[in-house]
């Protein structure tokens, strides 16, 4: 069009500045930039009316801050854009400009868009500098959070600072915004810039160029029509395009001429005018006519001759006109002196490298599109020659290929559009050959530490950028990113052991560990869902179930594998549990400084993993309606967001002064709610889920508001508070419509029933009240808790209605008729949050005993409990396709489940008192359990069923343990008595008596020959398995003995007591040893090393100590150096991490004796680690 190729300004791309330090940059897309130096502008006299107008808007009162320019392909948008940003550069009056491309790179997602627009800014207005840079001062993370934040931190605040004096009016310039990749970004950036309109110093124009796509629309739809004014270039007046077209030609095809030494006259008037006509309103096809033309040099006429002579005008059909411009670039490219083989072999190479080029999901360079596709650069270099008027290639190797326009890309892989069969590329089979390639790119590149930085503890953060981009060149981490789209994308079949599969057993850990140089773990994560999918429609069940693997090891370890990538070979395989097939496949990669490895889970428990980030109890979760949101309410005053697929953290939401305590998503996800219990005005604040924005605070309780729920129109806004009324909102306005009065106490929580019709409010009061959610009329109240009840929630059906109560049962009720239909009891403590899963079958409610519990609801059934949060839960929450359940803790973490495996933890329902103690058999076959029902009961620990009960205790039972042959098993009871039982039949064997107090714990021996039991009575008891005689009785604690242990010999016994100490025994003569003394309160539990050197006691003062023994400890302190250490999350050596500990293995106490490390737990559990460096 009306394009200027030889006048362009080129800045260069990096400008000493510190901003580009601190802030990221996306080079590429800057309209002034290297990349784009030879896209031209608009001609003289050319888009003169649609250039008046939009200089006219730029330079006038106008309180329109965006200007919209929208048409179809190829209209001339961008060339437009170019011509707007270079005047108003030139005039000193440019901001900034950002020109998205859908062929990658930065330009083609916004993560860089507010960052670059900021540096941009303060690059070319020098007022607006240290403005600019104090805000990234005042918030150094500014670039991880959120648009919203970015644009008022960045953009709007510094603006704001701007004085009255000098030119106060500057022009933005956003081109292509339909190109970002991210859909759901495009409204989001729209609303940030007509947010512009709000400055009053100054005034930042924004043109807007891009498709009238559907997400773009959206976007204009909702901001005010006062924000922004449009113009489709596709209804200018045909005449004025031709007349621009024409004009265009002209000028094109003289220079053509000129280079070509053609005659003065050529082509004539005849021909420009027949050419302008067939491109009917399309650039595009006129300036990849002249391209194609200028391409041929010598052969410039004859070209020319051939679109001339072209079957189709673009007038009757753009499209097909178009393709043939195409095709005639395509044959050109083809030498016609060839044989036929050596012709076909270059129509193979023309399709293998340009299908390569149009489907890639980010541009690569020459040099790395060739090693990408194993192909030499000279052959990619000669395939392209004759493809300017197609691509853009630069004289520089390193830099990446870029299409023209994106149509081609639509022609190429369009079997009806491409009809010539050499030419066509089969969009499926070129993602097939593209994943091969990547795969084997991969498998000949990765290694372990690929970065070179040996310590495993190393931080992403702390190495530079430049040695990344060394070790991992842009082919490779192309590969890495992108190989398993391109598998999904080819529709291809998976099978077991097939390249996929050995990939996947040799590189996994190395795979991870790039992701994590690269920053994109979580997009890995995104990829393995995808992987798996794929694997689950295959025939593939052992790759499927090592890719499942793979997705449970990359949740888990996400946290530490982000941070420090060599931490994939070390905590992670580490603390894997022993049956997963990764840690299995690489445990021969665990570094060898670690001699002796921690007591890990058997296998995946239901948790997916723990997030962690709050800095207090976290009191409530919640999914948004498409499932990709997590929302948390916590006491640290804040609502934060997370990626619910991997658990990454998104944004921190500020505003509340005081905790936090219920968060709820609108039906459409576009607002999300949080309730406070806010020091000053009781709050209840909406917040806008695309932008993060603080959008209203509603006032009007009087005291703390507990709980918010949105009608299922979203229309209405419930909250409920301490001030015992339910107050109902208008969603959109904040106005307050209604208030609710009726209860006697404080309202704990609210819930609207998915028809909308119903309202039920849950009280201290211990009713439950039912409400018409329109009129807000009382109809019923719901009585039969004896304590407070702290949730209420609607199945999805509107027939019931669950609540939950301090009074430890969740009741089931008739919505109908206001009947109860079931309690389940579970002597869990409190129940504190009830949810019903999407399709109304499950019930899961939260409890002060720190589990999950999982109901059938229509028999009322306990079927899991989900165990793993070390804090009272407090909220529950299902995906909407039920597959996931999160809960919220005190622990200050939320637990996201699997709903669909957490059958693997077994639930002991059957008892009919309180389990005290559990234990399992050596071959983990069987698990016991004790109760205060005076039962001991045994379970298949394959499928979670009770085999037998054993009965026989005449009082509670306070302890079970197994024989470490599996033959016996014992029971320790308040009957003052030990009991022997065959642990394979239940068989009760014999009863051992003599302690004059409850006994409290019982170990075996190694050889299983002896019984140690301990007692309120003080004492500790030896016993011999076969006969059941006692042999010893130790005496010497001034407290009741509360649990013993053998080291692996049996040689020695040590037993711990309520009188602060551990005692060591000799196991054969029963004679004191030793008196270990230290802790402050009782101690509760005792554990040798593996090597039986060492002896942790665990007390309630919660500290593990490791005491010297006087006796066969073999290696004194000295010979250890003190150089392990253990710090929050990591195990240090020498004050450099090495070990990053997840949270379920975070200890309460820490005690280290030279190399061993000794991990107490608030379980009373101890694990021991020995290091080697």
């Amino acid at each position: 069009m009306a394009e200027l190729p030889d006048s362009i300004f080129v800045n260069p791309p990096d400008p000493p500045d510190p901003l580009l330090n601190i802030l990221p940059y996306a080079v590429d897309a800057s309209f002034s930039s290297y990349t784009l130096q030879h896209e031209p502008t608009c001609l003289p006299d050319t888009r003169i009316g649609l250039l008046e107008e939009i200089y006219k808007w730029a330079d006038g009162q106008d309180e329109r801050c965006i200007f919209w320019l929208n048409g179809l392909a190829g209209t001339g948008k961008s060339t437009i854009a170019r011509t707007v940003a270079r005047r108003y550069f030139e005039q000193h009056r440019f901001g900034a400009s950002f020109f998205f491309s859908r062929c990658g790179g930065d330009a083609s997602h916004a993560d860089k868009f507010v960052t670059s627009i900021a540096v941009q800014l303060a690059q070319n207005i020098p007022d607006l500098y240290q403005y600019i840079y104090d805000a990234v001062g005042e918030r150094s993370d500014i670039a991880s959070q959120s648009l919203h934040d970015q644009w008022h931190q960045l953009v709007l605040r510094p603006l704001s600072k701007l004085g009255r004096e000098g030119v106060r009016s500057y022009v933005v310039v956003v081109d292509a915004l339909d190109e970002c990749c991210d859909d759901r970004i495009i409204p989001i950036i729209i609303q940030l810039l007509a947010e512009a309109q709000s400055l009053e110093m100054v005034k930042l124009r924004v043109l807007l160029a891009s498709r009238p796509e559907i997400p773009i629309r959206y976007g204009f739809r909702r901001i005010p029509d006062v924000a922004y004014r449009g113009f489709a270039l596709h209804h200018t007046s045909p005449s004025i395009v031709d007349h621009d077209i024409t004009l265009f030609l002209i000028y094109n095809l003289r220079l053509i001429g000129e280079e070509c030494h053609l005659d003065a006259d050529w082509p004539g008037g005849e021909v420009v005018t027949h050419l302008a006509g067939n491109a009917s309103g399309l650039f595009i096809w006129a300036a990849t006519a002249c391209q194609f033309i200028r391409e041929g040099r010598r052969f410039a006429a004859k070209r020319l001759e051939t679109i001339i002579h072209s079957n189709s005008n673009a007038a009757t059909a753009p499209e097909k006109h178009l393709d043939e411009i195409y095709i005639a670039s395509l044959k050109h490219s083809i030498y016609t002196n060839y044989t036929d083989e050596e012709r076909e072999d270059q129509y193979r190479t023309l399709r293998y490298t340009l299908g390569s080029i149009v489907v890639l999901f980010s541009p690569l360079s020459v040099n790395s599109l060739s090693r990408l596709l194993h192909v030499l650069k000279r052959d990619v270099d000669q395939t392209l020659e004759d493809l300017h008027a197609i691509l853009d290639i630069p004289e520089d190797g390193r830099r990446p290929l870029r299409l023209h326009h994106p149509s081609f890309r639509d022609f190429l892989v369009n079997e009806d559009r491409c009809k010539d069969p050499n030419f066509w590329v089969n969009a499926r089979q070129m993602h097939q050959k593209l994943a091969d390639r990547c795969i084997q790119l991969m498998s000949t590149s990765l290694m372990q530490d690929i970065c070179d930085v040996k310590a495993p503890g190393v931080r992403v953060a702390s190495v530079e950028s430049a040695r990344v981009e060394q070790c991992l060149p842009p082919e490779l981490q192309y590969a890495c990113l992108y190989w398993i789209r391109h598998l999904q994308m080819s529709g291809a079949q998976l099978y077991d052991n097939d390249q996929v599969h050995q990939f996947l057993k040799v590189h996994l850990l190395h795979w991870l560990e790039v992701l994590s140089w690269m920053r994109r773990v979580s997009e890995g994560i995104y990829a393995l869902n995808s992987l798996e999918s794929i694997a689950l429609t295959s025939n593939c069940p052992d790759l499927y179930a090592f890719v499942y693997d793979i997705k449970r090891f990359g949740l888990y370890n996400r946290p530490a594998i982000e941070q420090a990538p060599l931490q994939a070979y070390c905590s992670a395989l580490v603390f894997a549990p022993i049956m997963s097939v990764v840690k299995k496949q690489f445990v021969d990669q665990v570094p060898g400084w670690m001699k002796r490895l921690p007591e890990v889970e058997k296998d995946w428990e239901a948790a997916l993993q723990t997030i962690e980030g709050h800095l207090a109890a976290v009191r409530a979760v919640t999914f948004s309606p498409d499932g990709k949101l997590l929302a948390s309410a916590s006491s640290d005053k804040t609502v934060r967001l997370w990626d619910a697929r991997t658990g990454a953290a998104l944004q921190t939401l500020e505003g509340h002064s005081g905790t936090t305590t219920a968060v709820a998503f609108s039906p459409d996800g576009e607002l999300l709610a949080s309730a406070s219990w806010d020091e000053t005005t009781k709050t209840v604040r909406l917040w806008d889920t695309n932008t993060r924005a603080a959008l209203q605070t509603l006032e009007g309780h009087s005291d703390y508001v507990e709980a918010v729920a949105f009608s299922p129109d979203g229309e209405l806004l419930a909250s409920a508070s301490a001030d015992r009324t339910v107050r109902l909102w208008d969603a959109r306005t904040g106005a307050s419509l209604q208030t609710l009065e009726g209860h006697s106490d404080y309202v704990k929580a609210v819930v609207f029933s998915s028809d909308g019709k119903l309202l039920a409010s849950a009280s201290a009061d211990k009713t439950v009240k039912l409400w018409d959610a329109r009129t807000g009329a009382a109809l019923q109240t719901l009585k039969g808790h004896w304590g407070t009840i702290t949730a209420v929630v609607f199945s999805p059906d509107c027939k019931l209605l669950a609540s939950a109560s301090w009074d430890e049962t969740v009741r089931l009720w008739n919505t109908s008729t206001g009947g109860a239909a079931l309690t389940l009891e579970g002597r869990s403590g409190t129940t504190i949050a009830v949810a019903f899963s999407p399709d109304g079958k499950l019930l899961a409610s939260a409890s002060a005993d720190k589990t999950v519990r999982l109901w059938d609801t229509s028999t009322g059934d306990l079927l899991r409990i989900l165990e793993g949060h070390s804090g009272t839960t407090t909220a529950v929450a299902f995906s909407p396709d039920g597959e996931l359940l999160a809960s919220a803790s005190w622990d200050e973490t939320v637990r996201l489940w699997d709903t669909r495996t957490g059958a693997a933890l077994q639930m002991l329902e059957e008892h009919s008192g309180n389990i005290s103690a559990v234990a399992f058999s050596p071959d983990d076959k069987l698990l016991a359990s004790a109760s205060a029902d005076k039962t001991v009961r045994v379970w298949d620990t394959s499928v979670g069923a009770a085999l037998r009960t054993l009965e026989g205790h005449s009082d509670y039972v306070e302890a079970v343990a197994f024989s470490p042959d599996g033959e016996l098993l014992a029971s320790a009871s308040a009957d003052k008595t030990v009991r022997l039982w065959d642990a394979r039949t239940g068989a009760a064997l014999r009863m051992l008596e003599g302690h004059s107090g409850t006994t409290t714990a019982v170990a075996f021996s190694p050889d299983c020959k002896l019984l140690a039991s301990t007692s309120a009575d003080k004492t500790v008891r030896l016993w011999d398995t076969s006969t059941g005689d006692l042999l010893q009785t130790l005496e010497g604690h001034s407290g009741t003995t509360t649990a013993v242990a053998f080291p692996p010999d049996g040689e020695l016994l040590a037993s711990t007591s309520a009188d602060k100490t551990v005692r060591v025994w000799d196991a054969r003569t029963g004679a004191s040893l030793q008196t270990l003394e230290g802790h402050s309160d009782y101690v509760e539990a005792v554990a040798f090393s593996p090597d039986g050197k060492l002896l942790a006691s665990a007390s309630a003062d919660k500290t593990v100590r490791l005491p010297s023994l006087s006796k066969r400890v073999a290696v004194s302190r000295s010979n250890f150096r003190p150089s392990v250490d253990v710090k929050g999350q990591w195990v240090s050596y020498n004050s450099e991490d090495v070990l990053w500990l997840p949270f379920d293995y975070r200890p309460t106490d820490v005690a280290v004796y030279g190399s061993i490390v000794g991990f107490g737990y608030s379980s009373g559990r101890v694990s021991f680690m020995e290091f080697v460096f």
